[in-house]
């Protein structure tokens, strides 16, 4: 009888398919074996003429899109209702049908709507990006459009990057309960992300804030400070200086993007020490924690995994982050860490948030062993971002 439910539902995807009347289906109360995975939305796109069933799967720190062919999706749905989601919403244009799975039960309800308008398949429409105006004085100084304002072949890659780094950073900056958030970039280079982030917050999301980009290149604090002037951006400003010479005193939030090695720590270190209510960093290199794992003597049950270099390379980045997410939370941060960009435009694409919370880093004692541990298993003496600490 499940069975002959689910073709039931199947059936009804399939006619909204065909007729063009699909506007969403959604799968929920996923059960199966994939790690994180919460849900699924489908939609009906047509890309170069072809029909097809695009899945994007929501995971915890991530959506993942892929487009299927009708059959292969329908087998695919077919699975999913029978052994790993225990609900699904069908929106048409018509009707609505919903899907209930109780072990080997299954209900269905159906209830007809109207006034729906026909949902658009083209998969080339205009994308859904924060900054939706090309014709900005600091996208042409930085070389993303041309003279014509719009943006360059060659920097479509970089304009996508830079969207994707507002989507992520901006409700964590309007999270902060402070009126006018004091914003610290350690390592600014051109600014790209102070610039788009800035604009995105101050006349879209209309969130007044204080921006520095600190960069020690001379060349780059004068053009960043010209281009924010140009702009109109009173709020931005560029600084001269080395992360840790810079005092970040009363900053709300600090920011540091591929500050290289231990650059990165520094970084951590002056937002903790300001107290700042956020704290996120997309580490780069991790030389330092690499080389005392090749000097020093991790565990023997390691060594088929450390034998070969990308591998070394590897748990060296994952160890060093471990640990800078562990000191984060023993001062009181809550932290994750997920991919922020995809691994198509940098291999470096981690990034670790840490928000301030007063729940975090209480148990000091299980943190502190938790770290100690860490280091006795990879051979590590000393995180450098520890001796910052004083630790």
């Amino acid at each position: 009888m499940s069975a002959e439910r689910i073709e039931e539902f199947l059936g009804a995807v399939k006619s909204a398919f065909a007729g063009n009347t699909l506007i969403k289906l959604k799968l929920a109360g996923y059960h199966g074996g994939e790690v994180d995975l919460k849900s699924i939305d489908v939609k009906k796109i047509v890309a170069k003429g072809v029909e097809k069933f695009s899945f994007t799967f929501h995971y915890k720190t991530r959506d993942i899109i892929k487009n299927q062919i009708q059959p292969e999706a329908l087998g695919n749905l077919r699975t999913a209702l029978k052994d790993e989601f225990r609900s699904a919403q069908l929106a048409t244009t018509d009707f609505d049908m919903s899907f209930e799975r109780n072990g080997d039960k299954v209900r269905l309800k159906r209830s007809e709507v109207a006034g729906r308008e026909t949902p658009s398949t083209d998969h080339n429409r205009a994308k859904n990006r924060p900054l939706t105006e090309t014709n900005k004085p600091y996208l042409h100084a930085l070389g993303i459009t041309g003279k014509d304002g719009q943006v360059r072949n060659d920097a479509q890659d970089k304009f996508r990057q830079i969207n994707k780094m507002v989507e992520i950073f901006a409700p964590l900056i309007q999270a902060i309960k402070t009126d006018r958030p004091r914003i610290v970039d350690m390592g600014a280079g051109k600014g790209y992300l102070d610039f788009a982030l800035y604009d995105y917050l101050t006349t879209t999301a209309l969130r007044p804030v204080d921006m520095i980009g600190v960069e020690m290149r001379d060349k780059l604090v004068s053009d960043g400070n010209a281009t924010a002037a140009q702009s109109g951006f009173d709020g931005l400003s560029f600084a001269p200086g080395t992360i840790l010479d810079y005092d970040a005193s009363g900053a709300d939030a600090v920011i540091a993007l591929h500050a290289c090695d231990t650059a990165t720590d520094d970084a951590i270190f002056k937002g903790i020490s300001a107290g700042a209510s956020l704290i996120a960093v997309a580490p780069c290199c991790h030389k330092q924690i690499r080389r005392q794992m090749e000097a020093g003597q991790p565990a023997t049950q390691l060594d088929v995994l450390l034998r070969h270099g990308i591998f070394l390379e590897r748990q060296a980045e994952m160890v060093t982050d471990t640990l800078r997410a562990l000191l984060l939370e023993l001062n009181g941060y809550r932290t994750k860490v997920f991919e922020f960009v995809s691994d198509a435009h940098t291999p470096k694409n981690n990034l670790i948030v840490a928000e301030k919370d007063g729940r975090a880093g209480r148990d000091r004692e299980a943190l502190l062993k938790q770290i100690a541990d860490v280091k006795a298993m990879f051979g590590v003496e000393r995180h450098y971002l520890e001796g910052l600490l004083g630790l």
